[in-house]
């Protein structure tokens, strides 16, 4: 049996405004590895116990992955981004 550590959370964020999250059995490095191929499919299945998810990318406006992926660099990336939130909104750091 696989450990909780092994699994990447995924939350696909679609153009009609709702969500979807998997827990993905890969570690977010190979995730991080595979990434770039994923994008480029016109669609991605998801085999789940009781049923198979297929998600068309070209319908998918943001991804969420959890942990993060820090290896990830290059233009267009910035580290150390914080999410602002009503709470943190306008709060000094």
């Amino acid at each position: 049996m696989q450990n909780e550590e092994t699994f990447t959370q995924v939350t696909f964020h679609y153009q009609s405004g709702e969500t979807e999250s998997f827990d993905i059995p890969v570690t977010p490095e190979a995730l991080q590895l595979q990434l770039q191929g994923l994008l480029n499919q016109p669609w991605l299945t998801l085999h789940l116990f009781d049923s198979t998810v297929i998600i068309r990318t070209a319908k998918v406006v943001k991804i969420q992955v959890k942990p993060p992926l820090p290896e990830i660099q290059g233009d267009g990336i910035f580290t150390d981004a914080q999410r602002v939130t009503p709470l943190t909104h306008g709060a000094k750091l």
